[in-house]
């Protein structure tokens, strides 16, 4: 199995490959994955929002995120957990997300 900070960073990278279509940006650097859990045999809950709560992405976007963070070498079964609380904000979005953000 591979290290836990290896995987991490395997996860935040494959969260990096799945943009949020309204907002062309990746959901990490958007700040909408609130939480990364992982148990030591590999299973990992992704805590994460959407931009708003009608948001036309909120059936299939979780989905792409389990897909994502499935391939990650060490993951042996993703679940996605929407939450609403904290609403999210630009406030949550990493340096490199909010760069993006001015460049549209």
């Amino acid at each position: 199995m591979e290290p836990v900070g290896k995987v991490k960073e395997g996860i935040i990278a494959a969260l990096s490959t799945v943009v949020d279509p309204e907002v062309p940006i990746n959901i990490y650097d958007l700040g909408l994955v609130y939480d990364l859990d992982m148990t030591p045999h590999g299973l990992v809950t992704v805590g994460m929002t959407l931009t708003a709560p009608r948001c036309p992405v909120a059936q299939t976007l979780p989905e792409m995120v389990k897909e994502a963070v499935a391939q990650v070498a060490g993951v042996t079964g993703v679940a996605v957990e929407l939450r609403w609380d904290p609403p999210w904000s630009r406030a949550r979005m990493t340096e490199n997300g909010r760069w993006q953000m001015e460049m549209l």
